[in-house]
């Protein structure tokens, strides 16, 4: 029996009428908790990476069968990124502690983005992904202030009182980036609700205070200026006199709740004041990121063309890296109880690329990047909410990837949001002729 004759039963299989649905099934899993166990200095196996293989496998399968096929786009997109991991990983320092390395680059940054870009047929599609990540971060919202409120989440400060989901503190900034995407999405579904039905807007407005309040008392400065920045360029993107008065709006309400807000209130404006102070006066996790972009740089400048090998910065980090640098962040919530946890990033996706691939890496990372925003700028529509979705979340990720690299349970959910992006970008969801709006209805 040929290989392909055993393999054509499996692919022969029914497919649900809406593969999407696995794309959200994706998404639901990337909110189970991966447990203490989970944590460790390899790679962390989470449910969502589970029901990513099963993604990616299934897609492959739409593929080889012709029932799918992928954006003509696809190919000079992912390509270069896929030569460069491979590049890098051959000329590593280490090419067996690479090889984990090299397979999870490949499942964030290519299959799993890839199996989207293939189920993601239209755009009712596209709204399916989009609820289940607007599902998934009103739920981890609502359980975030929960732990907020009855001290039961992250340490801070001495008191548990930072929101942090099913994530647990030892993915401390999870939630807020999972928050994050959702609260995108919900923006980009409001400003265009009116089109469609009042109904909408003051049930968007409810599920936006939900998820800015678990958003501040996450009290996660990065994503704080990742989600501002993204949230406003969304606003301008759609009209920009709706972004003055909008803008205006929530900044006199931010006042008005600071003011009536207890307990938590004063750990969001201490935390606040410290962002601003981040340049001036930094504290100590901020001066451990600053040492760890410069090991990240010096590593670079010894290895400029491939790097040292993916997952190599941690055996580089205490050459490169000066005296100050602690020897690992602090964590601490009821579940999990006290953990030191290892510096094994320098926080910065960018840098990540540049010290562990050269400018191989750092150069196929730049060409995906580049081929998403130049395919959103020429299938721009403002009035789209999945293109405004689309852009919101990837300036999010890109602005993010400054200050923060990829670990844990969100990897796969960073993947189908990169996925989702190329698909609006590659216009592989713009064919069909039935134009799903968020509501489920037709235009």
């Amino acid at each position: 029996m040929t290989a392909h004759a055993a393999t054509a039963p499996f692919l022969a299989r029914p497919l649900p009428r809406r593969p999407s649905l696995l794309v959200a099934a994706v998404v639901a899993c990337a909110g189970i908790p991966p447990g203490a166990q989970a944590f460790g200095p390899g790679t962390q196996v989470t449910a969502g990476d589970v029901a990513s293989v099963v993604l990616v496998l299934v897609a492959a399968g739409m593929l080889v069968t012709g029932r799918a096929r992928l954006p003509r786009l696809a190919l000079p997109a992912f390509g270069p990124l896929v030569a460069a991991l491979g590049i890098s990983t051959v000329h590593s320092a280490d090419i067996g502690s690479s090889l984990a390395g090299f397979v999870r680059d490949l499942q964030v940054f290519v299959l799993v983005p890839l199996a989207v870009v293939v189920l993601v047929r239209d755009r009712r599609d596209l709204a399916t992904v989009c609820w289940s990540v607007l599902g998934l971060g009103l739920a981890e919202a609502a359980y975030g202030i929960w732990q907020a409120v009855t001290g039961n989440g992250a340490s801070m400060g001495g008191r548990n009182i930072r929101a942090v989901g099913t994530f647990g503190a030892l993915d401390v900034m999870a939630m807020s980036i999972v928050v994050g995407f959702a609260f995108l999405v919900l923006i980009a579904f409001a400003l265009t609700a009116p089109g469609h039905g009042a109904a909408a807007v003051p049930s968007a407005l409810a599920g936006i205070a939900v998820m800015g309040a678990a958003l501040a008392l996450a009290l996660s400065r990065g994503t704080w200026i990742a989600l501002g920045a993204a949230a406003v360029l969304t606003l301008v993107l759609f009209d920009r006199w709706t972004a003055v008065k909008v803008l205006t709006c929530c900044g006199a309400l931010m006042f008005v709740l600071l003011g009536v807000a207890g307990g938590g209130s004063q750990a969001v404006v201490e935390r606040a004041r410290s962002t601003v102070g981040s340049v001036s006066d930094p504290d100590q996790s901020v001066d451990d990121r600053y040492n760890l972009w410069a090991a990240a740089v010096r590593i670079w400048e010894d290895h400029p063309v491939t790097g040292v090998g993916v997952k190599n910065f941690p055996a580089y980090r205490d050459t490169y890296a000066t005296i100050e640098l602690s020897s690992g962040s602090e964590t601490d919530d009821p579940v999990n109880g006290y953990v030191r946890q290892p510096l094994l990033s320098p926080h910065n996706e960018y840098l990540l690329f540049l010290s562990e691939q050269g400018v191989v890496g750092l150069a196929g990372f730049a060409a995906l990047l580049a081929m998403i925003v130049a395919g959103l700028w020429r299938r721009r529509d403002a009035r789209d909410p999945f293109w405004l979705a689309s852009v919101g979340l990837l300036a999010f990720l890109l602005i993010n990837f400054l200050y923060a690299d990829l670990g844990g349970p969100t990897c796969a959910l960073v993947g189908v949001i990169l996925g989702l992006t190329a698909a609006r970008a590659f216009g592989a969801a713009g064919a069909s002729a039935a134009m799903a709006s968020p509501g489920g209805r037709t235009s």
